[in-house]
């Protein structure tokens, strides 16, 4: 049986000495108490319960819950994965996995192919938007009511290994076979980079990554050669990732010898993350970080870094507030922990970290719905400043406050007119996505046809009644309920994101947020219009208040 040898080896060791645990029932012992070490204490009463409890015990099991008990009593973010958790945590931030190189969506129980990975192994061997996979190897997809995570596990696989993937193509009688090596697969961290004006570029990076700096790069010469001169940094939902990668990204934009970030720990002292070398965006040029109340940890170090340098404004909500650092001690059998071992301060000496009580993580899981009944999201007078948290940047001396999470310059409330439950439901039962796909795949060669390019296509396509009425029809069938009145609420949100979600699908992930940010995005809206107007922001950026 396997074992966690660390916790439990001296354990064993002091048991074979007492010989208690042997034979019969264990007598006390008549001398005097004696002080044991914690991790020998472990040990022993994992055998202890192993040996005598009245039914079967799985030991793994049981070091694994005390291993959680132990990281429970000390921070919200000190965590224990088993060996598979561990692989899903960190795949998305490793930059890339082995497969075959296709987004898809499930309809009616079919694996429809959306997009295909660009030089790919789908891509190299024909495989086309709106196939159908019905069969990998030996695993039959179709038809099969399988969560994506075990379609995921059967597409996957080491890389340079075969697949023969079944495939249904329109206007083809039969399945087509199709030999697929799968290949490392890139995650893009980097969801969208376009022109939001012709002096403005727009980027938004879904996580920090090993490959976010180089996307980033990428990004910007691409935009630097349409004519961007100002740019737009959208770390909305951004969850953070890695402190290199959060490190390299506002090093593109801070002079040498600039602070990024710093870490504070008793036992491993301090830590400063500074710039090297002065990046390539212009120093004229302006910078604005889009941030809300989901944008967290790495996303805040890199809107601290520009914030308390004075390089740029922030604009959104106040930031998540998780600014306790993680080191990963992993196990020889793929599992790992977590243990927070140093906090981040930004460099003016904030601390990123909103406050918590010790083993309470059921409090801090309610601090976000706590903020929004609070009235955070919608009024920038609600929203909690600890006045004796006052802190200044490090060129302008402008006055920022701690007290956790990052401080818009511009705060920006959240805007909930176009939703309404109708909506929620049809989007919670993916009638939405599921439309768009459908709408895509019976229309493909018509739309390409009438829309040679995005350009064409945001310019020319609208979702018309006709649509609208399917996509009711289709969440009716499914028991959305239908509310005139919501419907009508919510109608320019579901014109957008259909319009958004077709555009997607026919070209890029940008043209979905070309098409939805200017009319549901009202960060994005504040923030182009913060950007172009260098009066305003010259004064900001200099202290004044609005």
């Amino acid at each position: 049986m396997k074992r966690f040898n660390l916790l439990i080896i001296s354990g064993l060791a002091l048991i074979g000495a007492s010989g208690q645990l042997r034979g019969a029932q264990p007598q006390p012992s008549s001398d005097a108490p004696t002080e044991m070490p914690a991790y020998q204490k472990l040990g022993y009463a994992e055998r202890i319960i192993e040996s005598f409890y009245v039914d079967s015990v799985a030991s793994d099991k049981l070091v694994e819950e005390a291993i959680v008990s132990m990281l429970h009593t000390l921070d919200p973010h000190s965590t224990y994965s088993d060996p598979e958790e561990t692989k899903e945590l960190t795949t998305p931030l490793d930059g890339n996995f082995s497969g075959i190189g296709v987004q898809f969506q499930m309809i009616k129980d079919t694996l429809q192919v959306i997009q295909t990975t660009a030089g790919g192994p789908s891509e190299k061997v024909g495989i086309l938007p709106g196939d159908r996979i019905l069969q990998a190897g030996d695993s039959v997809i179709s038809g099969a009511k399988s969560p994506n995570s075990r379609i995921l596990k059967i597409l996957r696989g080491p890389k340079g290994t075969q697949v023969e993937l079944k495939v249904l193509r329109r206007g083809v009688d039969r399945p087509l076979t199709f030999n697929v090596t799968r290949d490392d697969i890139p995650i893009y961290s980097v969801d969208a980079s376009y022109m939001a004006d012709p002096a403005t570029g727009y980027i938004r990076i879904s996580r920090f990554a090993e490959s976010t700096p180089e996307e980033v790069e990428k990004a910007l010469r691409s935009l630097k050669k349409q004519g961007m001169k100002n740019l737009l940094i959208d770390l909305e939902d951004n969850g953070g990732g890695y402190l290199g990668a959060a490190h390299s990204l506002s090093s593109m934009f801070l002079e040498k010898g600039d602070t990024v970030v710093y870490t504070a720990s008793p036992k491993m002292g301090d830590k400063y993350y500074t710039v090297r070398s002065r990046g390539d965006f212009p120093a004229d040029g302006r910078v604005v970080v889009m941030a809300n109340q989901y944008s967290a940890s790495a996303s805040e170090i890199t809107a601290g870094a520009i914030q308390d340098n004075d390089r740029g404004l922030v604009v959104g909500r106040r930031t998540f507030g998780k600014g306790l650092v993680q080191r990963p001690f992993p196990f020889p059998d793929g599992s790992m922990i977590r243990l927070t071992v140093s906090k981040y301060f930004t460099p003016s000496g904030r601390c990123i970290q909103k406050p918590y009580t010790k083993g309470d993580e059921d409090d801090y899981r309610r601090d976000m719905l706590n903020r929004y009944k609070a009235g955070e999201f919608s009024s920038a007078d609600s929203v909690h400043i600890d006045k004796s948290e006052v802190y200044h940047t490090r060129r302008n001396g402008r006055e920022v406050y701690g007290g956790g999470g990052i401080m818009p310059d511009v705060f920006v409330p959240i805007d909930t007119t176009m939703y309404s439950d109708f909506y929620r439901d049809l989007v919670a039962k993916g009638i939405v996505n599921r439309f768009a796909a459908t709408y895509v795949d019976d229309n493909r060669k018509e739309l390409h046809r009438r829309y040679p390019d995005e350009k064409a296509f945001i310019d020319k396509f609208t979702v018309d009644e006709a649509m609208l009425r399917q996509v009711v029809e289709m969440g009716v069938a499914d028991s959305v309920k239908y509310d005139d009145s919501q419907f009508i609420t919510s109608r320019p949100m579901m014109e957008a994101v259909l319009k958004g979600l077709i555009g997607r699908d026919l070209f890029e992930q940008s043209t979905y947020y070309k098409v939805v940010n200017p009319v549901l995005n009202p960060i994005f809206r504040e923030s182009l219009a913060l950007i172009n107007d260098p009066e305003r922001y010259a004064r900001l950026l200099a202290g004044e208040k609005e």
